[in-house]
């Protein structure tokens, strides 16, 4: 099932490229040795050495201090997280392939990624944006699949997180409230010798006597659970706060929990990859320890060998694989149906949470990044190359539409007004990020000078540059928006004149939101009422073409 792409989108989705590939720091190899020394190894020598180590017993019937079965809210639960969860990592590994590369620190040197999924060495002696170093990857493993598409995928990343969440929280409050938090909650600390014994056994190609998970777990069961439940899921949902730019530019304490914004970013996918490793094992040991009546607990409640429960759990999976293989049919064929119900859920939210944090932080010169990324079409306009021989000298900015003074202004008049300089983190929506020290004019004092009306609510910059798939490039942001500390027209970039690659003569800054909002190479300004009637309708080229957020906080 194949999308009908244009010729320009198919350049874009279907590379020649498309082999897949993974490479770790020898620093990063030597780690996982190290880990699986310390764990396998240690099985294997104390399992030469001593045998293996006894396990205590458990109940295989009913026992006054354990809960006994499954009910129905526990296993419909546990059937929607499988549901979801598997569309968030299907839109997750879509998500990392735009920018398939993982850091520890903020500045994102290609060559500092601990992990890259992509065999390109960044070039130096030729203009490379980070579009085009997005990577290829199979719809079958991600969604939507293809290169650069993600838009599509945070629609659906983003559409599914909040059910996720509200599912995870009535499951803890329902285990709470009733017995089966004993299941998960170790009662002692002998669970952990105990759970190390179990892994031995694991280990060595053994497997332990194996308890009737209907009335109990072992150790390294009950530690596993838990682990999924009060810490992959909570740590997940913490990085990625701790990604989003309205928290980092106000709490700039919260990114600091993960060393920063890059390394929530690798922990957010370090999570991945451990819920990832949990399913297989999982699903693994429900075939080898008796998988009929396994899938009895699970689905129906019941403790016996009948096939009912198999036949439906089989009709489950059937019917997330269906809805997998229509997710993508959906992601081409209903792409702005998708777009809006991410923005009617998303976006409302946002809207009176995040979006009305106003960014305070600021960084110090020392943090300054010593590499960042380019991104964005450069123009090919003759006007603007024209002015860029001339160092933009005759530049004008013409701002109009919904004013009451509508003025053209050269960068000597923008000059005049004032001049205000930020250090601020930049967070681009492929996942890399930068910081820089901008200087130039507060929106605010622009806004001032010529007057909106009061039907004026939303702001358009409109680019010299051009978008993916060609057209001008412009943005939407709203008035309140511009309005907030830190918004400016930016005509310099780490106290020297913004270079051209940057978006010289002018760039915008409005540090609350992601980098495609914060337009490059301004060439006007119109006030509007509304976004909906600008270009496609939906706030900016990339919302219009690639079906992006209109707001970009998180």
């Amino acid at each position: 099932m194949v999308p009908q792409f244009t010729d320009a989108e198919r350049a874009v989705h279907f590379p020649t490229d498309r082999k897949f590939f993974i490479a770790l720091k020898p620093s990063v190899w030597m780690i996982i040795i190290f880990l699986f020394l310390i764990t396998v190894g240690f099985a294997w020598l104390q399992y030469l050495l001593y045998g293996l180590p006894v396990l205590p017993a458990l109940p295989k019937a009913p026992h006054p201090a354990y809960p006994s079965g499954f009910p129905v809210w526990l296993r419909l639960s546990h059937w929607v997280n499988f549901f979801f969860l598997t569309l968030i990592i299907r839109s997750g590994i879509s998500i990392l392939m735009n920018h398939p590369r993982l850091y520890w620190n903020n500045s994102c040197k290609p060559s500092s990624a601990w992990i890259r999924f992509t065999p390109l060495k960044t070039p130096t002696k030729k203009y490379w944006t980070s579009k085009e170093d997005a990577r290829y990857i199979s719809p079958m493993l991600a969604l939507p699949g293809y290169r650069n598409t993600i838009g599509i995928s945070r629609s659906w990343h983003f559409l599914t997180v909040p059910f996720f969440l509200l599912n995870g929280l009535v499951f803890i409050f329902l285990l709470l409230y009733t017995n089966q938090w004993k299941r998960l909650v170790p009662g002692t600390w002998e669970v952990f010798p105990n759970a190390w014994h179990v892994f031995v056994h694991y280990a060595t190609f053994h497997m332990p006597a194996e308890p009737n998970g209907f009335y109990a777990y072992n150790a390294l069961q009950q530690l596993a659970y838990f682990s999924v439940v009060f810490i992959l899921t909570p740590v997940a949902m913490l990085t990625g706060m701790a990604m989003s730019p309205a928290i980092e530019n106000r709490f700039k304490w919260f990114p600091k929990i993960f060393g920063n914004r890059q390394g929530a970013r690798s922990v957010h996918f370090l999570v991945m990859v451990a819920f990832v490793g949990f399913i297989l094992i999982h699903v693994l040991l429900v075939m080898l320890t008796g998988f009929t009546r396994n899938m009895n607990h699970i689905t129906m409640g019941t403790d016996n060998n009948s096939s009912t429960g198999v036949y439906i759990g089989a009709a489950i999976v059937l019917f997330v694989i269906s809805f997998c293989i229509y997710a993508h049919w959906a992601s081409w064929s209903k792409a702005r149906k998708i777009q809006k119900w991410q923005a009617a859920i998303n976006g409302t939210l946002w809207r009176y949470t995040i979006n009305r944090l106003k960014p305070t932080s600021r960084f110090e010169k020392k943090d300054i990044t010593p590499y960042f990324w380019l991104n964005g079409n450069m123009p090919v306009s003759e006007e603007w190359k024209k002015q860029a021989t001339e160092d933009f000298i005759y530049y004008k900015l013409k701002i109009s539409g919904l004013v009451e003074n509508p003025v053209e202004l050269s960068i000597n008049d923008l000059k005049e007004m004032g001049k205000e300089e930020n250090i601020t983190m930049h967070h681009c929506v492929q996942g890399w990020s930068g910081i820089a020290a901008w200087g130039g004019v507060s929106l605010s004092k622009v806004i001032a000078l010529v007057k909106p009306r009061p039907e004026a609510k939303t702001v358009v910059f409109y680019s010299f540059g051009e978008g993916l798939f060609g057209g001008t490039y412009y943005e939407t942001n709203t008035l309140e928006n511009c309005l907030k500390p830190q918004a400016i027209l930016a005509w310099e970039m780490n106290y020297k004149p913004l270079p051209p690659e940057h978006g010289a003569p002018l760039r915008l800054r409005v540090e609350n939101q992601l980098g495609y909002k914060q337009v490059k190479w301004i060439r006007s300004i119109e006030f509007v009422s509304s976004f909906k009637n600008i270009g496609k309708g939906f706030g900016g080229k990339d919302e219009d073409d690639e079906y992006f957020d209109l707001l970009a906080d998180t």
